[in-house]
């Protein structure tokens, strides 16, 4: 089933989406390895009153309903509706695995319809990534002016295609976020942000020390580190879960300029110990 095109001049008159952008969205969350399970998309085309066109291959199966709402329509409502129903991150609670690939997939279709779906479910206008090749060079640039830097592998595995498509930010957010991880699997911790820090960093003894402690230049060093990673936490996972990711402009330079800051609290994380603790 194709898309039937309703604009006016260079404006749609109600947003819609190209069959192009239909068709990836549609192999995004149709994808055989991390996306919807048949029996999600069917409740779901359900809940979002579309036409279930039948048991076909899940990506068929989604372009068709998709297409089908849009044309009868005139809007893109309610396959908006769906992909906020699909991404609501409480449907993972009991395989949290599945989420974040889903959603690195579904953001590198979206991004060229300059959509995106936050780490919360909700979706957010972005930049337009114009092309696939613009995406892939965006990566394979950020990647090599990182590697020529000597960033962190940990930071390294964050310069895929899907991250960068939409203006460097995603891929920056993911980097931070992998500090936390670090974090919490050192310490056994489930907190984040600035509680994960200061129960981490913090505290005499702390539970990680990046150096020995052992006198109070070091013991400065250690608040200071802490402070670090609080502020980078602050400026990556509070804001921005209040604010659009439009207000938040990402370039390149500045990708490589914070890449290389959460690089150097990896490494700080790597050399660390854990004191002994009384």
């Amino acid at each position: 089933m194709g898309i039937t095109d309703q604009r006016h001049g260079d404006s749609a008159v109600k947003p819609l989406f190209a069959q192009a952008e239909l068709e990836a969205i549609a192999g995004a969350l149709g994808n055989t390895e991390v996306g919807l399970k048949g029996s999600e998309i069917e409740l779901l085309i359900a809940a979002c009153g579309m036409a279930d066109p039948g048991p076909i291959t899940k990506a068929k199966r989604l372009y068709q309903a998709f297409a089908a709402s849009q044309n009868q329509r005139g809007d893109r409502t309610r396959i908006l509706g769906f992909i906020r129903h699909a991404m609501k991150p409480a449907r993972y609670v009991r395989d949290p695995g599945r989420y974040e690939p889903l959603r690195a997939n579904l953001n590198f279709a979206l991004a060229f319809a300059g959509l995106v779906v936050t780490e919360a479910g909700a979706i957010q206008s972005v930049t337009v990534a114009t092309t696939l090749s613009e995406a892939q060079r965006r990566a394979r640039e950020l990647r090599c002016d990182l590697e020529t830097r000597g960033v962190h592998t940990d930071v390294l595995a964050f310069c895929r295609a899907e991250l960068v498509a939409d203006d460097y930010f995603h891929a920056v957010q993911e980097a931070v976020k992998s500090v936390a991880a670090k974090l919490r699997v050192r310490t056994g911790l489930t907190d984040d942000g600035a509680v994960l820090v200061d129960r981490a960093l913090g505290g005499s003894p702390p539970m990680i020390a990046i150096n020995p402690l052992s006198s109070e230049s070091e013991r400065g060093e250690q608040r200071g580190f802490a402070n670090l990673v609080r502020g980078t936490f602050g400026m990556f996972r509070n804001p921005t879960a209040h604010e659009p990711r439009i207000h938040w402009p990402m370039s390149k330079t500045d990708a490589q300029d914070l890449m290389t800051l959460v690089s150097l609290i990896h490494r700080r994380l790597d050399a660390s110990h854990m004191p002994a603790r009384g």
